[in-house]
């Protein structure tokens, strides 16, 4: 069995080196282009806010500034109409690109690289025309958007930083050619972080070396995510009645909402919210009836990003059932406010989850195990004061601190 790899921790990061001066000199800020289809628009306004997020917090720190290309995948009938998400935008202070990449159904495991880095490459001419200056790409996800961020860096003689974020790690390399592209592209990055050090030990396990790798857990905004006054009252707006657990994320076969609803077959007292969209709104439904506690049961659909603490502090359990994950933000924003949570064995998860105030990370993925444990928490609840501190170890500071390190480094490796 390989020994764990020797790789660097955001907690070591000195953010006193990295935020503000070093020893009275100010550094000029970087000059980033932040590249990945996994950011939001106007009509995928929860897409990828993980990536925003931490975008965000960095560039509030003054020591880096930005300019994103999120590229939208587009065919006929299939993605959103051209005109339902613009060609630029800001969001938040940041110029937000949005080119159109042909995803050709059916092929896109195979032919979405290369015309990804095509749209992209026409769409960063335009702009360094326009006098764009960028001296680093920071890239997010492996494939496709690792690959052609890796391309577009070798044709401007740019470093490039990729973050992995899950499934790009643990399920895409197993497939012929996405997992040589993404060895390719590992190998060729300057630089790559994790979001967790599960994610970064499988990094090492498709040939990364260690010392490449930097571990940069995600944070939580605690100015929005934490409790909500008067939570009795509510929970009676929001129609929570007796305990009531919550499941977030896409409807999406990876994702197992319907573990959580399979475990209401054990939990006779209790409810369940579901918050968001996806193809498997019918199927979820169905197993509902099926298994007789749709009454129990309700879909909220997507909701906006800045209303979710007020289900978070509503609910009695949050429950994530995910197969893979390489660190679930929803996990820190129940904790946020003062939520405990049940989450299945995923990437990142007992890293996330490693404190009895913080809530259970259960053994085996099924209804029953899920049950047991939000049996345990209703039954013995944390104190919703110290799960919410629990979180407040995790603000974005350090990430931050750690993120400025790294490219900066990336930069003086790299010279003139």
């Amino acid at each position: 069995m390989q020994s764990p790899p020797q790789m660097t921790d955001d907690r070591a990061a000195p953010p006193a080196e990295t935020l503000g001066a070093i020893r009275g000199v100010t550094l000029p800020p970087l000059r980033l282009l932040t590249f990945s289809t996994l950011y939001p628009n106007p009509a995928q306004p929860n897409h990828g806010v993980f990536v925003e997020n931490r975008l965000r917090h960095l560039v509030a720190t003054g020591e880096a500034e930005s300019t994103v290309l999120a590229p939208v995948p587009w065919f006929p009938g299939r993605t959103p109409p051209r005109r339902a998400v613009p060609v630029a935008e800001r969001r938040h202070g940041l110029a937000v690109h949005h080119p159109r990449y042909l995803a050709l159904p059916g092929l896109g495991m195979a032919t979405n690289p290369m015309l990804l880095y095509r749209a992209a490459r026409a769409a960063l001419d335009g702009l360094m025309r326009q006098g764009l200056a960028v001296n680093l790409i920071d890239g997010h996800y492996l494939y496709p958007d690792g690959i052609a961020a890796v391309w577009l860096a070798r044709d401007l003689g740019l470093p490039v930083v990729l973050t992995a974020r899950g499934s790009d790690t643990s399920q895409l390399p197993h497939y012929r050619l996405p997992g040589l592209l993404i060895r390719e592209a590992i190998a060729q990055a300057d630089a790559l972080i994790a979001v967790s050090a599960a994610l970064g030990e499988g990094l090492v396990a498709l040939g990364a070396a260690p010392g490449k790798v930097t571990v940069l857990r995600n944070g939580v905004d605690l100015a929005l995510f934490r409790p909500v006054a008067d939570r009795a009252a509510l929970r009676e707006t929001l129609g929570f009645t007796g305990p009531t657990l919550l499941s977030i994320g896409h409807l999406i076969e990876r994702k197992r909402h319907h573990l959580v609803i399979e475990a209401l077959r054990h939990l006779p007292e209790h409810r369940l919210l579901i918050i968001g969209e996806g193809p498997e709104r019918a199927a979820l439904e169905a197993r509902a009836q099926e298994w007789g506690v749709s009454p129990r049961v309700r879909f909220a659909g997507a909701v906006p990003h800045r209303e979710l603490p007020r289900y978070y502090t509503a609910a009695d359990v949050m429950v994530l059932a995910s197969s893979r994950e390489g660190w679930a933000n929803v996990l820190l924003e129940a904790m946020g406010c003062g939520t405990p949570v049940v989450a299945t064995p995923a990437w990142g998860s007992r890293e996330a989850v490693a404190a009895p105030e913080a809530g259970i990370v259960v053994d085996d993925a099924t209804a029953e195990a899920i049950a047991a444990a939000v049996r345990h928490l209703c039954e013995n609840p944390p104190d919703r004061v110290a799960t919410a501190a629990y979180a407040a170890q995790f603000s974005w500071d350090e990430t931050s601190a750690g993120q400025l390190a790294l490219f900066r480094r990336v930069l003086k490796e790299r010279g003139p």
